[in-house]
């Protein structure tokens, strides 16, 4: 699938202002960025992106709730959501892919490195 569209969904300014400097300057994709789960969520009422990049841990709704609402949106249940964060052990990983997401970036990222993970991860969903 090539990707065109990606939303970022985290609650940390400077994770948001790097993160869409990489997957538009890199990446070459148009970004659309989300402060928390529930901007996102209200988003997505009208957007149509190709990736979510949705972080983990957020006040509020975390990357838990927000995906569980976007698999029950008709019009975003198929849409790849990658989680984004710190909490990378082992356990917490396999529960993250047991909540639906295709894959996981670990923070702090490597902005140059993130629109081929990205890529890689999306590419490696498909091949399932």
């Amino acid at each position: 699938m090539p990707i065109k569209t990606v939303m970022l969904i985290d609650d940390d300014a400077d994770i948001r202002f790097i993160a869409e400097l990489s997957l538009q300057r890199v990446g070459g994709w148009e970004v659309e960025v989300c402060n928390g789960g529930e901007a996102g969520l209200e988003a997505l009422k009208v957007s149509r992106p190709d990736v979510i990049l949705l972080d983990m841990m957020m006040p509020g709704l975390n990357g838990a709730a927000v995906i569980a609402r976007i698999q029950a949106m008709p019009a975003h249940a198929a849409t790849p959501v990658i989680f984004m964060t710190a909490k990378t052990q082992a356990h917490e990983i396999t529960e993250y892919l047991s909540l639906g997401a295709v894959g996981i970036v670990s923070k702090p990222f490597d902005p140059i490195a993130l629109p081929d993970l990205i890529r890689e991860i999306i590419d490696a969903d498909e091949a399932d």
